[in-house]
């Protein structure tokens, strides 16, 4: 006798449906076949066990599992629940009327009860695409997969309700999640304010700008500037989170195995902050089985390396190709999986070993080779492609002892974000972008144009600074969201000149 069961496979955020194909015949063993993993391979225990201690009985003849396509590999434990269910219809002990109309995926405990699975959401977006009816999945992880519409989600929390379900004995009960759409959500939800800051207006302006237009920015400067305390305020200027972005953005979180189970959409941007020991595996993503790294799981917000030239090279050359290409592909032998990987850079770095080279008051005591040892750890390239490099000098005693009247808090900055970056999602909704960061070369020519005095203007900074093209290109881009924040539809030529003034620190140093 056959029986058919469906589960689902998650390979980067997509998820490929898999037949479970269980059959009994004459004889006493038990074959599993289709690319499993030592996971799924010892499933049969854990099955065997729970039907013991459940009350079910295992089939006591041959037992031959096929997982189509036999081609990919079966990793995890989530596919006991789907195997069970199989070897449940197959001895009688629940009807398979309606088994082909139902995901089923989870992981058996000892006892019967079901433990989390990652990557609930792809698999629930997959299930509705092909039309399946509904989900069981275990109830941690039903909340998150209610957020894809046009399909029913179930929670089971033992293998009796599956039994319960199919056999329609006990019906399950939907989840009722009460989800806040993103865009709704124009409070500020972050406890860190811009108002905290004293003094550094300038490096205010060039977060605004960075927020405005998604650029990255790294910061120059002495210790005890107030670098990470700026970087760390970041999140609370950027723009609220679509629906679309927080989708995909809780779509990594759930394959990597990071979402809340009281939290079933990501509604913040998310800003990650990783140590600089970290390895090019843990920023890029990948492993034995790939999972997303801190590249992808920044992916629609922030990714803070704080004392960049304390990152190792290795690390740091990662990132060059996902901040041009916005993905990042990741390929081990026999498959490649590509995450998605469009991130804000925020870096901040000290000017010399010692921190004080060009301090106002305090002498620097690193030679010049020591100094240029120093500022070699971050290669030209990846220099080139942070849009703004500004300099932090630090805050004198009469801007920290006196109480500030006229600064802007977070929400009043994040108000003028939001007013740009509505401009250029109308500007851009053709093209399926979201911000001027990630205009392509081709559309940075159509709107980005510029004055007769603008491109003289541009010509002097190209040679005076030794601009490369890809700088060329980030600067009309700057410029383009400087004009966005004054609501002006054309460059001027102050907006050009604030945004070259953006790229000459790395020259400096």
């Amino acid at each position: 006798m056959l029986i058919k069961t469906f589960g689902s496979a998650v390979f980067g955020i997509n998820a490929i449906t898999i037949t479970v194909e269980v059959n009994i015949g004459i004889g006493a063993q038990y074959k599993l076949v289709g690319l499993p993993d030592n996971a799924v391979k010892e499933s049969q225990l854990r099955i065997a066990t729970a039907f013991s201690n459940s009350s079910f009985k295992m089939p006591g003849r041959k037992i031959v599992i096929n997982m189509a396509p036999a081609d990919i590999k079966k990793e995890g434990a989530a596919y006991d629940a789907t195997i069970a269910a199989g070897l449940l219809a197959v001895t009688r002990q629940i009807s398979d009327k309606h088994l082909h109309r139902y995901i089923i995926m989870g992981e058996l405990s000892l006892d019967g009860s079901m433990q989390p699975i990652k990557g609930a959401l792809p698999i629930a977006i997959q299930a509705q695409k092909e039309g399946f009816e509904g989900l069981l999945l275990p109830a941690t992880n039903a909340l998150e997969a209610q957020m894809v519409k046009g399909i029913s989600v179930y929670p089971i929390q033992h293998l009796k309700d599956i039994v319960d379900f199919f056999n329609e004995s006990t019906p399950i009960k939907h989840p009722l999640p009460s989800v806040q759409n993103p865009h709704l959500n124009q409070n500020n939800p972050y406890e860190s304010d811009f108002i905290e800051v004293k003094g550094q207006e300038n490096i205010k302006r060039a977060m605004e700008i960075s927020a405005a237009g998604g650029h990255n920015i790294i910061l120059i400067g002495p210790p005890g500037s107030g670098k990470t305390m700026l970087a760390k305020r970041l999140p609370s200027i950027l723009p609220p989170m679509n629906f679309s972005e927080a989708l995909e953005t809780t779509k990594i979180h759930s394959v990597a195995g990071k979402l809340s189970p009281h939290t079933p959409l990501v509604l913040q941007r998310p800003f990650r902050n990783p140590h600089h020991t970290l390895s090019p595996v843990a920023l890029s993503g990948g492993g034995k089985y790939p999972q997303p790294g801190e590249i992808s799981l920044a992916h629609n917000g922030v990714l803070f390396l704080d004392e960049l030239p304390e990152f190792k090279r290795s690390v740091l050359e990662v990132l060059r190709q996902p901040l041009e290409d916005r993905t990042i592909m990741i390929n081990r032998s026999g498959m490649s999986i590509e995450y998605p990987a469009n991130f804000m850079l925020v870096a901040s770095m000290n000017p010399c070993p010692c921190g004080y080279f060009n301090h106002p008051e305090k002498d620097c005591v690193c030679s010049t080779g020591i100094i240029q040892r120093y500022m070699n750890k971050i290669s030209g390239p990846l220099l080139d492609r942070i849009d703004l490099h500004v300099e932090v000098t630090p805050v004198t005693f009469e801007e920290l002892s006196h109480p500030q009247s006229h600064a802007e808090n977070s929400a009043i900055i994040r108000q003028r974000v939001i007013l740009a970056r509505n401009i250029q999602e109308n500007r851009y909704k053709k093209n399926n972008i979201y911000c001027n960061a990630n205009l392509n070369h081709q559309l940075t020519g159509i709107h980005c144009p510029l004055t007769h005095a603008g491109h003289m203007l541009m010509k002097t900074a190209m040679d005076k600074l030794c601009l490369s093209a890809r700088a060329y290109d980030r600067i009309l881009k700057v410029s383009r969201t400087i004009a966005d924040l004054e609501n002006s539809e054309t460059i001027q030529l102050q907006h050009l000149a604030e945004a070259i003034q953006y790229r000459t620190l790395d020259k400096a140093y």
